[in-house]
């Protein structure tokens, strides 16, 4: 068993039943009393954040995590096929652990994290932002860049994205994975 000496950021405990991540924490010796550790725990499961006090030595249950790299191949309703760039074994997953999964396309290189003792997929982590092409969007206003008006744009993974007046059909853009807005367009 560890203690609250052997925090660090991105350690997987078990903790109240659920697997949680550090996100933060903050050894505490106040000058009255005894010391404490100030955590953000992030639930794996949920993504929810929890702020958490443990007292100084109390023991935890580090959980074992394998990160794996995985390409997406394609889906058959909410259920998500990817293949492992390694030895090209295929494995599924439900569109639930899938963050955007309407930002996904074929091909595309993933992260899918396991949990150690059980061996299944508990999470899965795709690149912060992601190169689609827009398929269908009303014809652009030339010279309009200064203005901060939107329009929606339909994608390559049939998705709808709000771009600026100046982005036409057949360009690239940079789509934000972790909110689905519009970063860029991308110069050919």
């Amino acid at each position: 068993m560890a203690t609250t000496a052997d925090f660090r950021n991105g350690l997987c405990i078990m903790h109240n039943g659920d697997l949680y991540t550090i996100s933060e924490f903050q050894h505490v010796k106040p000058g009255k009393g005894p010391a404490f550790v100030r955590t953000k725990l992030k639930n794996v499961k949920t993504g929810r954040l929890l702020t958490n006090t443990f007292t100084s030595g109390f023991k935890i249950d580090i959980q074992r995590v394998e990160r794996r790299t995985y390409q997406y191949l394609y889906n058959e309703g909410d259920i998500y096929h990817f293949m492992n760039t390694e030895d090209y074994e295929q494995t599924f997953i439900d569109k639930s652990l899938v963050p955007a999964p309407d930002l996904l396309k074929e091909g595309q290189e993933v992260i899918i994290a396991y949990h150690g003792e059980t061996d299944s997929a508990i999470l899965c982590e795709m690149p912060t932002y992601v190169v689609l092409e827009v398929t269908y969007t009303e014809p652009g206003d030339r010279g309009n860049t200064a203005t901060n008006t939107f329009k929606d744009a339909t994608v390559e993974t049939n998705t709808t994205v709000k771009v600026p007046l100046f982005i036409n059909e057949g360009d690239k853009i940079k789509v934000d994975t972790r909110t689905g807005h519009y970063s860029e367009r991308v110069k050919s």
